[in-house]
């Protein structure tokens, strides 16, 4: 299967691989199927043969920490580091390949996608072999006349075990540097000769010829030597290997040492002059140089080269034909430089109106060939070099860039000045743009030319973003841009202005810049949103305040406030409800129809208000306010330049409050098998205009079991049964009926067996408003029992079996009440016992009473008990004649009921004068102490007399 879409991919160079200890190594690791930045991260780790589970880490592109210590030193010293070849694919350099670098490489790239996906690492096997190859050549200095040939021979040999290829070469060096090698011949790794360009010709015409002399030997033969062969030849031999990618590697290279050789020209000697009409000129001169060769014998065939500052400017072949160099080609053809071969030993070089770019030495080569077409030189001669300077015609001309604007806002326009002085000749001046943080070229905006004529640069023609451009002459040396609307902070930035004056084919040029910083209309904007009342009545009205802050003023800029809004309970997203433009349109959301009309928006400074009145439950939700700023200069185009949303305020809606009460008692109803069953719901009090749904449910057993729906009938008097009573023949036997505005009624009719349960409603109540019908609140009724009686069973009556303690004194009249539960047929007979005893005593028959039902039963039981404290029991029984079902139909005596009721009595004795001031405490005080305090007055009326008789 294929790579879907977003799969890593790492790869690895394909081993295993064999390199030559001491060697330069490199293994290539590449990424592809990547998600983020382009330039992605590279860790190189090894597992050595000694501990293959055992990670060790080299050499990372992002973490200088990752290096094991056995590595960090050689990683530091750029002895193994990473070359990144593209921003996905890199080169691991191993400089000087060790032993001890042989194992398995992974390379590892850092994720960074959204998620993993692919393979992150890749793993190839390196293995290091020793280096065996070898190549040697007797050492000697050789000299040569010229014509005459030479032979060379190396010695090359390996003892590599894996298979591997040699390629064997001879290079000739004429200077002292290494890059100054020229290929003579070699033998490469397939077995092919390959000649060096300087010597093809030599090698086409036989020669130049390499010969293997048996196993390890190979010669060099070079017939006609030439003066240009002098110098130092040697071998080369590199040992070759093929990668399991089917390329070959060289992973040895071995030179020999160098073999001077000296090749004496016969009588050919060669000299070569360069002169230059004037060495100091100005800008606008006109350079002639000459060249000039001295030579001792007759016809010879030369080639001529121009150089500059050890460049190639043109060259002049042995036929006279010119051929220019680079940028002076374009000269020429302009007629600004020229060259010819005035003779066979004379050349000319001619610039003019030189110009700074032309200061410098200049030198002219010459060389010597056989035949015209030859490409090999007998011998070379450089002349001497002669300086010239060049100096540049001075002007006055001075340049200073202003802007009136260095700080604005997004939509403001821009004022930039350029100001020339000095200037002599008409002057052509370009604005140049840079943005901020931006490391790119300058891009231009506008130019005038030296006639007024205006262009603008490709990313300024559009008028319809930054509006018309100006740029105009104020007066000679002044030039105004203006850019009437900035489009955002990138267009802040560098500004530069570029002046040229032109005077006689010549140009000057002055530049100067300024800075302008264009800031973001979102720069600080923030917008709160605030509700006085974040609960509201049903039908009252509510306010929110969406309060804005910037760095200016909102009367400076068009603004235009969206309301939001947020239905409860909340949705996916919030719908738009209310937009007010900056010209004062408002458009009016489609799914808010209940808003309209109810809503109202208004605007002070800072702060925008919606108000909305008479609330409805419909306004309940969530709100938000989002404000967008616009471009100042201009009506609002497309997108806005700047937008912020507030925080969310919720307002919640209050509902008229139920009233709705439900009767909860607990009761039965029993009924026979067969027969109708009514069950009431009553409602004690609601709302005066409420409409009630009615559902009611029945419970089985066990207690914790989940009600059963049997019938909801909704304030219009809809019937919509549960899922268990959904047949005909259930929905025919449960109705639900309104008996009154207050009172519903459930009946079953045809009541069985599986009718058994509890049975209970929940009444809702609803209630019409403005907008719609709502539910206000919901109550439960209590649960009613349903018995059903089959045929056969009696009805049970129950004895109340309390005990009772009286007190009563002798001879006062005692009255004892008992009572019956249950029902009892006409034809029932009872008959009840009272019984009384002592505590210790036994228990004895006191009296015995017959009656029929119903009657008040049982008799109340009243006498005046003269004895001890005493019990008594009532004991009834309950007789009755009534036709059995069984087959011989005659009257049976069943026992209904009985039971036992104790009452206890104390007595107190018959009331004397002694026990009734003894039995009350006030009286008894009253008789103690009254004596007393008539004693006392007694006393204090006859101390008073005396007192007063004496006086």
């Amino acid at each position: 299967a294929g790579l879907s879409t977003g799969q890593r991919v790492v790869t690895v160079q394909k081993g295993p691989l064999y390199r030559t200890e001491g060697s330069h190594v490199t293994l290539w690791c590449k990424v592809s199927g990547y998600q983020g930045p382009t330039e992605q991260n590279f860790q190189w780790s090894i597992y050595r043969p000694t501990a293959p589970e055992r990670e060790v880490q080299i050499v990372s592109t992002v973490d200088p920490s990752f290096p094991y210590a056995i590595y960090t030193q050689r990683v530091r010293s750029r002895g193994i580091y990473v070359e990144r070849v593209q921003g996905d694919a890199v080169l691991l350099h191993i400089t000087e390949l060790q032993e001890q670098d042989a194992g398995v490489y992974e390379c590892h790239t850092p994720n960074t996608d959204e998620r993993y996906f692919g393979s992150y690492s890749a793993k190839t096997n390196l293995s290091v072999i020793t280096d065996t190859l070898s190549a040697s050549m007797v050492p000697q200095v050789l000299t040569r006349a010229e014509g005459e040939a030479v032979e060379l021979t190396c010695e090359v040999s390996k003892s590599t075990t894996q298979h591997t290829h040699l390629s064997v070469g001879w290079y000739h060096l004429q200077g002292a540097g290494e890059s100054d090698a020229e290929e003579v011949l070699t033998l490469s790794k397939d077995f092919v000769l390959r000649p060096g360009p300087s010597y093809l010709k030599r090698f086409l015409v036989g020669d130049v010829r390499l010969n293997k002399v048996g196993n390890t030997t190979y010669k060099l033969s070079i017939g006609g030597l030439e003066p240009s062969d002098s110098g130092q030849l040697y071998c080369e031999a590199a040992e070759w290997i093929e990668d399991p990618d089917e390329t070959w590697k060289d992973i040895s290279r071995k030179q020999t040492g160098r073999t001077p050789l000296t090749v004496v020209s016969q009588g050919r000697d060669l000299s070569v002059d360069i002169a230059a009409t004037e060495s100091s000129l100005s800008e606008g001169d006109t350079l002639q140089l000459n060249c000039m060769v001295v030579v001792q014998s007759g016809s010879r065939n030369f080639q001529v080269l121009w150089l500059l500052n050890n460049m190639e400017v043109a060259r002049v072949d042995p036929h006279g034909v010119l051929i220019w160099k680079d940028t002076y080609e374009e000269r020429a053809k302009l007629g600004q430089v020229g060259a010819f071969k005035h003779s066979n030993t004379i050349y000319v070089l001619t610039i003019y109106k030189v110009g700074l770019k032309d200061n410098g030495t200049y030198h002219c080569s010459v060389s010597e060939v056989k035949t015209p077409g030859d490409f090999h030189s007998i011998q070379t001669k450089l002349s001497s070099g002669i300086q010239v300077d060049v100096k540049p015609i001075e002007h006055r001309m001075r340049l200073s860039v202003s802007t009136s604007t260095p700080q604005v806002m997004v939509g403001d326009a821009l004022i930039l000045l350029c100001e020339v002085q000095g200037a002599t000749s008409p002057v052509s001046v370009q604005w140049w743009h840079l943005p901020p943080q931006h490391p790119g070229p300058w891009v231009l905006v506008a130019t005038m030319e030296r006639d007024g004529s205006l262009s603008l640069g490709s990313t300024y023609q559009d008028n319809r973003t930054r509006g018309s451009l100006r740029l105009e002459k104020v007066s000679s040396g002044t030039f105004t841009l203006v850019i009437p609307n900035t489009l955002d902070k990138a267009d802040g930035g560098r500004y530069g202005c570029k002046a040229t004056e032109w005077s006689q084919g010549q140009s000057w040029t002055v530049e100067g810049e300024t800075a302008v910083t264009v800031s973001s209309m979102g720069l600080g904007l923030r917008a709160v949103l605030t509700s006085r009342i974040p609960t509201v009545r049903y039908g009252e009205s509510f306010e929110l305040f969406c309060q804005v802050s910037t760095r200016y003023t909102l009367e400076e800029v068009p603004v235009s406030v969206a309301w939001l809004f947020q239905p409860s309970p909340p949705t996916s997203h919030y719908h738009q409800l209310v937009w007010v433009f900056p010209n004062g349109t408002v458009v009016w959301g489609a799914v808010q129809p209940c808003f309209q009309g109810k809503a109202q928006m208004t605007k002070a400074a800072n702060s925008f208000r919606l108000h909305i009145h008479n609330a409805v439950a419909a306004n309940e939700g969530t709100y938000q306010c989002e404000v967008e700023v616009w471009r100042r200069n201009t009506p609002p185009l497309g997108q806005p330049v700047a937008t912020n949303r507030s925080n969310p305020v919720g307002i919640k809606v209050v509902l008229p409050e139920s009233k709705l009460q439900v009767a909860t008692e607990e009761s039965s109803v029993e009924t026979d098998d067969g027969a109708d069953a009514a069950i009431e719901c009553r409602i004690v009090s609601a709302q005066n205009n409420s409409q009630f749904a009615v559902t009611w449910y029945q419970l089985l057993p066990p207690a914790d079991a989940k009600p059963l729906q049997i019938v909801w009938a909704d304030y219009s008097g809809v019937l919509e049964y549960g899922a268990e009573f959904n047949s005909p023949a259930w929905k025919s036997r449960f109705l639900s009926q309104r008996v009154s505005s207050n009172v519903f009624r459930l009946r079953i009719l045809s009541v069985n067996p599986k009718d058994r349960g509890r049975y209970y409603c929940v009444v809702e109540e609803w209630l019409w408003l403005t907008d719609g019908w709502y539910k206000l609140g919901e109550g439960a009724s209590g649960r009613t029992t349903l018995e059903i009686r089959l045929p056969g069973e009696q009805r049970k009556l129950q004895l109340e079996k309390t005990n009772h303690s009286l007190s009563a004194r002798e001879s006062e009249e005692v009255t004892l009440d008992c009572l019956l539960q249950g029902a009892c047929l006409p034809t029932t007979h009872l008959l009840a016992t009272w019984f009384w005893g002592e505590e210790s005593g036994h228990i004895r028959p006191l009296l015995l009473c017959s009656c029929s039902c119903p009657s008040r039963l049982p008799p109340k039981l009243r006498f005046l008990p003269r004895h001890l404290p005493l019990s008594l029991l009532l004991k009834i029984e309950g007789k009755s004649g009534k036709k059995t079902t069984c087959r011989n139909s005659r009257r049976e005596k069943l026992k209904l009921a009985w039971g036992l009721t104790f009452f206890s009595f104390f007595f107190l004795p018959e009331s004397t004068v002694l026990s009734t001031i003894c039995s009350s405490p006030p009286l008894l005080n009253v008789i103690l102490y009254l004596p007393l305090v008539l004693i006392l007055l007694l006393v204090l009326a006859v101390f008073f007399l005396c007192f007063r008789l004496r006086k």
